[in-house]
């Protein structure tokens, strides 16, 4: 089932990669028009979300936010898909850097580097950093259920010298990496939500508390990597500016944690900033009434 899955939707993929920007987004708004206004998908989701964290933003606020969300949401997706055919002169073209010279220093440094992001604005599109840099890029994924499809985003990724790698493979290749004394790059997208009873880490998210992924502060600390966020503006359909903020260059002089709290601040800081921008089809805050004593 998984490869007649893969042999019916890769071709209309493809055909989607394959138009121009201005028909991909032509196809963008009758798929917004669908995901927002017919089948209403994870709206419920969204809307309790923006209440949550906004309870002093009016209802007609709250429903301009998540119209632009989803209208922002069906770009990405069909910017993630436009991934399989873009150039790389286009893709360089459309996704800007504005500090590049911060990677750069580090690379002087002979400094390996956590990059840290949220789901917010585009990120699908930072794997264009690897044709720039010399470090080695991975990014910390979940595998796909559909083997074919996994390998096909793998493909996709290491076209522009990028590789995935999962959160189970993280310290051996990290480990292997650092043996051959080779520089990486290693991508963690850290907002979102681990299991409740798992959680090393609560504090809180845009004012209210919950569970928190510790884990780019913890390999960056075993292996003495700087910690690197970036944040994305959107500048208009389809153009992105990315701006690096180095978080520390020493994070064994942090207690723990603070590396995580430092990162999640400057994720609210981008959300304040144009809330339309962030995933808010994800259940954040679903595990906000199971903290622990010790964390009360």
């Amino acid at each position: 089932m998984q490869l007649l899955a893969y042999i019916i939707i890769y071709p209309i993929l493809w055909l989607i990669s394959i138009l121009p920007f201005r028909l991909l987004y032509g196809f963008s708004d009758i798929v917004w028009f669908f995901m927002y206004r017919v089948f209403k998908y994870r709206k419920k989701v969204v809307k309790s979300n923006l209440r949550l964290v906004f309870p002093e933003k009016t209802h007609r606020e709250i429903e301009d936010i998540c119209a632009k969300f989803y209208h922002h949401l069906c770009d990405m997706i069909l910017e993630a898909i436009k991934s399989m055919t873009i150039s790389e002169a286009s893709m360089m073209k459309r996704y800007k850097f504005t500090n590049l010279e911060l990677i750069k220093d580090l690379e002087v440094k002979k400094k390996s580097i956590i990059l840290m992001c949220a789901h917010y604005g585009s990120w699908e599109w930072i794997f264009i950093l690897q044709p720039q840099i010399n470090h080695k890029g991975y990014a910390i994924y979940k595998k796909l259920t559909n083997k074919y499809f996994d390998r096909l985003v793998k493909r996709i990724r290491a076209k522009f010298n990028s590789y995935l790698i999962t959160t189970k493979e993280t310290f051996d290749v990290l480990s292997e990496s650092q043996r051959n004394g080779e520089l990486t790059l290693n991508g963690f997208a850290s907002d979102q939500s681990p299991k409740h009873n798992k959680a090393l880490h609560w504090n809180e998210f845009m004012g209210i508390k919950v569970p928190m992924h510790t884990g780019a502060e913890t390999i960056a600390k075993k292996f003495d990597m700087a910690v690197v966020f970036f944040s994305v503006k959107r500048l208009k359909r389809g153009y992105y500016q990315t701006t690096f903020e180095t978080i520390t260059e020493t994070p064994e002089d942090f207690k723990d944690f603070e590396i995580t709290d430092l990162f999640f601040k400057l994720v609210e800081k981008q959300i304040h900033e144009a809330p339309q921008y962030y995933l808010w089809t994800h259940k954040r805050w679903k595990h906000r009434n199971r903290v622990p004593d010790g964390f009360k």
